[in-house]
């Protein structure tokens, strides 16, 4: 079991509070944390743009990832949401195993 977090933008807190909710109680995530809205600029279809969205940090599992992946997808408005894992290759071992015992196996 690798512990990842997995960060992605919505569109809007509705959004968000939907993704979070869906993740938690399917035990994908043991905890999303819905940050404040930011600004993002971005280059899409040779345009450059620029949206207002709230940030989620999901911490879950590899074993996890895949389910999780899928779950934003079904969710999430764009037709190419930001879902990027990046390993937690450290952190307090007590949280850690909540984080694993709070997620699928």
């Amino acid at each position: 079991m690798e512990p990842l977090l997995v960060l992605t933008h919505c569109p809007d807190e509705e959004t968000a509070n939907r993704i979070a909710l869906a993740a938690v109680e399917a035990r994908l995530a043991a905890c999303v944390s819905i940050q404040p809205c930011v600004q993002s600029i971005y280059r899409w279809q040779g345009k450059v743009e620029s949206a207002v969205e709230a940030p989620l940090l999901m911490k879950t599992t590899s074993v996890a990832y895949a389910a999780l992946e899928a779950l934003i997808r079904e969710n999430h408005p764009y037709d190419v949401p930001e879902i990027i894992a990046l390993p937690i290759t450290r952190g307090l071992p007590a949280y850690l195993n909540w984080l694993a015992d709070e997620t699928i196996e």
